[in-house]
């Protein structure tokens, strides 16, 4: 959703590169490599397109193999998730997303024995929405996330100049037994049709800030930092990121 890029999207504290190749047969391979500290992780994902089905397929640095497969509008609005890891044998998960014109959404549930079950839905428009996400573990019985939907989401999105693609939107999240509310707001505008800039802060003091260049189409060159405002004594953190594609 674009209010979720506005506020998310491309926002990072880490060194990240990643490069695109196409084969002459449509199969996209994209290698990755993010310096976390100092660790280094790479992994090379491998996608193939075939009419409505995607599959990916990634093995990391850790020699974890993770396979996704995605079936785009089996029915009308519907998605299909299917994806699980090698070596977890626990990892297997199959999802399934609705989206309609003022709402959407998303069930998920773990392919093991004793699975979780996972909901969230979202009603709105493009300009507000609100939602909520709860998770039952069907072995214990009891939900696992957000607390029986004590936690309640509610987002605003607007254009204010289509030309320079410049908008504002906001998140709240409220936790319904402690009361507290996390607010969200953030901004973009493009300095030019390959430039853009974002920001966003938070009422617990977190401040980012970011400044993306399209050198050559489908490259990404991005800069991102982050300050917590309410601890000036702690350093700021910077991101760089490096997308290659042909």
């Amino acid at each position: 959703m674009l209010r979720t890029d506005l506020l998310y999207r491309d926002y990072q504290g880490d060194h990240k590169f990643t490069i695109t190749t196409y084969s002459p047969t449509g199969v996209a391979i994209t290698s990755s490599g993010t310096k976390k500290g100092e660790s280094f992780l790479a992994d090379v994902n491998t996608q193939l397109k075939r009419n409505n089905i995607t599959t990916d397929i990634k093995v990391d640095t850790n020699s974890n193999l993770s396979t996704t497969i995605v079936v785009d509008e089996p029915a009308p609005g519907l998605k299909a998730i299917l994806s699980f890891k090698v070596p977890d044998q626990r990892s297997g998960k199959l999802e399934l997303q609705y989206l309609h014109d003022y709402a959407g959404i998303c069930t998920s549930i773990g392919l093991t024995a004793n699975p979780i079950v996972n909901f969230s839905g979202v009603v709105g428009t493009n300009i507000t929405a609100i939602g909520t996400d709860v998770s039952f573990d069907t072995k214990t019985g009891n939900f696992t996330k957000n607390d029986k939907g004590d936690s309640l989401n509610a987002s605003y999105y607007h254009i204010v100049k289509p030309l320079t693609n410049t908008s504002v939107g906001a998140e709240v999240n409220h936790i319904f037994s402690t009361n507290e509310n996390t607010i969200t707001v953030g901004t973009q505008h493009a300095l030019d049709p390959l430039t853009t800039v974002k920001a966003r802060i938070n009422n617990l003091g977190k401040a980012n800030a970011l400044i993306q260049h399209e050198w050559r189409p489908k490259s990404l060159f991005t800069i991102s930092g982050e300050v917590d405002t309410k601890a000036i004594d702690k350093s700021a953190k910077f991101g760089l990121a490096l997308a290659l594609k042909p």
